[in-house]
């Protein structure tokens, strides 16, 4: 991938304060129609690195390109390049005493391409609440009108901060659905989260970052070695659970199949989770 196929491409990227860096000369290069996350403990550089891909915060030095454009200072303008970005941010304060489809209405005004409101209530599936009032919504009905401001002016890139935080798992899956219409319908989705499964489920891509620096960007089911890391395989005998690691599970089981001569008790064959993976990257970081 190259730069001019790219949403988002960063070369060097360094941000420090008071003398220590949040961000350390940070590469990193994000394709266009993905969902991309970013996953990394926190202080890792993280929100920083996002700030500045939204032009909300200023670099001390390095290159960056959000389509196309310098954040800092875009060439076409900045309204006109803010036009094509959607944000939801962790959490945002609105009018409480307007309902869904007056909010809509009113922030589809501030963009010269903006989806019809009514459209996007039907998507992000709050046709049922859309004379509701804004202080009435539950937590997840709130987060998909958040959602909804941040794709009203039909977006190229969607910045998503902990989209899903204090969602239940029925929201927090029917939440997903929606991410990945976004996505199928074109849209460039950056992720951050805490959650690791969220990241397994939704991202094309994932890079994990540290101290201000990536240390992979990878899929998620080849992050870190993953896809050929040794495999644990558990089992009972005698009355006890046993459990090994094998870089070759097949000839271990075959081999315990042939001792038991038939089925093998409570047999499981299990690899690294992304969480594993993870936790090991950030320790060895």
């Amino acid at each position: 991938m190259t730069s001019q196929h790219a949403a988002i491409s960063v070369k060097g990227l360094r941000k420090s304060y008071a003398g220590k860096d949040a961000v350390a000369g940070l590469d990193l290069e994000v394709a266009k129609g993905e969902i991309f996350a970013i996953l990394g403990p926190n202080g890792a550089g993280k929100t920083t690195t996002v700030e500045i891909l939204e032009g909300y915060r200023k670099r001390d030095s390095g290159e960056v390109l959000v389509l196309g454009e310098d954040p800092e200072n875009p060439h076409s303008g900045e309204l006109h390049w803010r036009n094509r970005i959607g944000i939801v941010l962790q959490s945002v304060n609105d009018a409480g005493d307007l309902s869904v489809s007056e909010t809509l209405h009113h922030y589809a005004h501030y963009y010269s391409h903006a989806k019809d409101p009514d459209s996007v209530i039907g998507l992000v599936g709050l046709s049922e609440k859309k004379d509701a009032k804004i202080a009435t919504l539950s937590g997840g009905q709130r987060r998909r009108l958040d959602v909804a401001l941040g794709i009203i002016g039909s977006p190229e890139i969607l910045f998503l901060d902990e989209p899903t935080t204090g969602f239940d798992p029925e929201a927090r899956r029917a939440f997903w659905e929606l991410i990945r219409t976004l996505r199928d319908e074109g849209t460039t989705i950056l992720l951050t989260t805490h959650y690791l499964d969220e990241a397994e489920a939704l991202a094309d891509r994932v890079a994990v970052i540290n101290k201000g620096l990536v240390i992979e960007v990878a899929s998620p089911e080849l992050l870190g070695g993953r896809a050929t890391a040794s495999a644990t395989v558990s089992w009972s005998e005698g009355g006890n659970s046993r459990s090994e690691e094998t870089d070759s599970p097949t000839r271990f089981v075959q081999d315990l199949a042939t001792r038991f001569k038939g089925e093998i008790p409570d047999l499981a064959i299990s690899r690294p989770s992304l969480e594993d993976i993870y936790l090991r990257m950030i320790g060895e970081a």
